[in-house]
């Protein structure tokens, strides 16, 4: 079982807590088993909204599986943040220490850096505030113009509405691109573009556009990507031509075929278990390829 611990401020924005929140519930309505706790220094919390939330005091046990979110509050200025006091900072950093991930959205980069786990580490926070959050800690990387950044399971995300991609990136690296899909369209949430940066998935870079026929083959490929799924076969699954659902997958996420689609997936999944221990030939076998030497392909054009 993993769990969310949201930690809150006051003044916290309720897009920034409610929409990671509904992406992990929605996960566990599918079967996933996240659990959800929401911790402060006081039992009642006022939101940037007006609506007061009731928190707990104490924190669960957490593990390496387990995940801590700082959503952000409502402030002009990091400085002006509302005080965050040393126990929850050092629980921030005993989670991340003992193997565990931390994440922000907007300003809750602010706390990361406050307990100094954005030292040495690329992040991101809301637009308005990324130059002051640069200025307040010079040993981090910065990272413009994008909804979110991964580092060394530290992950920040640009503010209110990319919480959301966050948490559906965080779901696609646990459970894979079939699942974040499944839930992004059960929320109705239509994945954005995040540049080319290379922490984004293949889910979230290609499922910005609306078109229903393509999200049904990618809802296929995503849940199939390690076995064979022919041309003819995905066509006669979305019930339209090969030539035709070729050139609407082609229109829709600006260049890919299917089958190119399907490597991104592949190549995906076979880096993430390749930086978690795996050789390359294992990392081949588990994403569906025949032998390496498609896989050895791919990342050198890639890299």
């Amino acid at each position: 079982m993993s769990h969310i611990a949201f930690l809150l401020v006051p003044g916290v924005h309720l897009l920034d807590l409610g929409g990671p929140a509904q992406v992990f519930s929605t996960a566990a309505d599918f079967g996933h088993p996240y659990t959800l706790s929401y911790i402060a220094e006081q039992p009642l919390v006022s939101t940037a909204q007006g609506l007061s939330l009731v928190a707990r005091l104490d924190w669960p046990e957490l593990g390496p599986e387990d995940l801590i979110v700082v959503p952000g509050w409502r402030a002009l200025t990091l400085a002006g943040s509302p005080a965050i006091g040393a126990a929850l900072l050092q629980s921030l950093r005993d989670h991340h220490a003992r193997g565990g991930t931390v994440a922000s959205v907007c300003a809750g980069a602010e706390a990361l850096g406050r307990a100094g786990l954005l030292d040495g580490r690329r992040c991101t926070t809301h637009h308005d505030v990324q130059d002051e959050l640069a200025r307040r800690y010079p040993r981090a990387t910065v990272i413009r113009d994008v909804l979110y950044t991964a580092d060394d399971r530290v992950v920040t995300s640009a503010g209110i509405a990319s919480g959301i991609d966050l948490a559906l990136h965080l779901i696609a690296t646990r459970h894979g691109p079939a699942v974040a899909a499944q839930v992004a369209r059960d929320m109705v949430v239509y994945a954005r573009r995040n540049g080319h940066e290379p922490q984004a998935s293949a889910m979230l870079r290609y499922r910005s556009h609306l078109d229903d026929t393509v999200h049904h083959a990618q809802d296929l490929l995503d849940g199939r990507f390690d076995q064979p799924l022919p041309l003819p076969a995905l066509a006669a699954a979305v019930g339209v031509s090969e030539r035709t659902l070729t050139r609407l997958f082609t229109r829709a996420t600006g260049g890919l075929t299917p089958l190119r689609y399907q490597q991104t997936l592949r190549l995906e999944r076979a880096e993430h278990l390749i930086s978690h221990g795996a050789t390359v030939d294992a990392a081949a076998r588990a994403v569906g390829f025949a032998d390496t030497r498609m896989l050895r392909r791919l990342r050198a054009r890639e890299h």
